[in-house]
């Protein structure tokens, strides 16, 4: 080895043993919440720049983040889940699961990834056979992946069935409509914080540009380990409408490039919407979500009073005062989260049944203003026998004008 080259790795060796006083000082602050279990001051140092700073330290502050008591482990009883009934959704799973890991982490060899992804399945399916209540979506498995690779094995399912039943909820129940539901607080966070572009963007019916990074925490559309890791610092740290907030956030930092795509144009508008855009400033993302959600709080969004169920995880895990901001879910339970599930299913359904006989009766909407003509002629008829003439009968002429028409 030559003079220099020693001299280099010396110089190397000697800036690793250097500690940056600032570093140092935010890892004690955030171990000590951690101890403390104080989600207020977690919150605040996954907001500041860098959040948790790296993953060793994560794993004590995102177990705190989502509820878990100290010492929680599915550990001793980690092949249970075998013994369990499949689960109906198991072949999507696999299908998922074999494209997992694309971007990260950057593997050796082949049979490194297959056993990531052998990790990644026995996680998920562990989840899904101990609550079979709960529905797969296709990108649970981009969420998945970032627990599997932060977290220690004893760790990843409990926490992992935290996160689906109190914070994702929404996403796992029989369709889509409460994710969609979620996606309609975007255009009315548009509104009242920026008026034009919101006029800009009208032509967009419906926001599912949002759909992918809403629905998988972004894991789906960010594509570097240590980029998604910082993020879920602070979603974790937050409730879960402020990821809502957050591609509202996005789309507000767009505002040049939107400006310039023709308001008649929806369709490339949707496009450029549905891409997060590159590079991705994290830091100065989480500091205007931060900013926009203290501004426009949901409660006075329309979508939020009446677009989003009293059952949904927006509303479950959110203080009555709006002053929790992310620690309420971390305070039920399991039981809970079944409970607000099978609630908001009962909406669904009769949601459903609702509109089907709303579809029936335009369909049949003749057939049905006859048989209530005959109905309230009838009615009229009594009472004409009662008093023959008079009023009534110019009631009855004008009605039977009116449905007739």
């Amino acid at each position: 080895m030559s003079q220099m080259d020693s001299s280099s790795e010396s110089g190397d060796s000697l800036q690793e043993k250097i500690i940056d006083p600032f570093h140092a000082e935010k890892e004690e602050a955030i171990l000590k919440a951690c101890k403390q279990r104080d989600l207020a001051k977690l919150r605040a140092l996954a907001e500041s720049q860098g959040g948790f700073l790296n993953d060793e330290i994560r794993q004590q502050a995102w177990p705190v983040l989502l509820g878990l008591p100290p010492k929680c482990s599915y550990e001793d009883d980690s092949s249970s889940w075998q013994d369990l009934p499949p689960h109906k959704d198991e072949d999507q799973v696999q299908l998922d699961v074999d494209r997992a890991f694309t971007y990260y982490p950057d593997h050796e060899t082949e049979s490194a990834r297959t056993l990531q992804k052998s990790h990644l399945s026995s996680l998920i399916l562990s989840v899904l056979r101990r609550h079979p209540y709960l529905h797969y979506f296709q990108g649970y498995h981009d969420i998945c992946q970032v627990l599997l690779l932060v977290l220690p094995p004893s760790l990843r399912s409990p926490a992992l069935a935290r996160l689906s039943a109190l914070r994702i909820r929404d996403f796992m129940l029989p369709n889509l409509q409460a994710a969609i539901a979620q996606l309609r607080l975007i255009p009315d966070i548009l509104r009242v914080s920026d008026p034009k572009l919101w006029r800009h963007l009208s032509g967009i019916t419906e926001p599912f540009f949002a759909l992918s990074g809403t629905l998988t925490m972004y894991a789906h559309d960010i594509t570097t380990l240590g980029e998604i890791t910082r993020l879920f610092d602070v979603l974790l740290a937050r409730e879960p409408v402020f990821s809502v907030y957050m591609f509202a956030a996005i789309v507000r930092s767009r505002r040049e490039e939107l400006f310039d795509t023709p308001e008649d144009e929806p369709e490339m508008l949707h496009s450029i919407l549905s891409k997060l855009p590159k590079p991705l400033d994290l830091e100065g993302l989480i500091g205007d979500t931060v900013a926009l959600f203290e501004a426009y709080p949901p409660e006075k969004l329309p979508s939020w009073r009446w677009g989003i169920s009293g059952c949904s995880v927006l509303k479950t895990a959110r203080d009555e005062t709006g002053k929790g901001k992310g620690e309420v879910a971390s305070r039920q339970t399991m039981e809970d989260g079944k409970r607000f599930f099978e609630r908001q299913v009962r909406e669904l359904m009769w949601m459903e049944r609702r509109q089907k006989a709303r579809k029936w009766m335009w369909k049949n909407r003749r057939p049905v203003r006859t048989l209530g003509l005959a109905v309230l002629v009838g009615i009229i008829a009594i009472l004409l026998r009662r008093v023959p003439g008079g009023p009534m009968a110019w009631v009855m002429a004008v009605v039977n004008r009116w449905w007739l028409s």
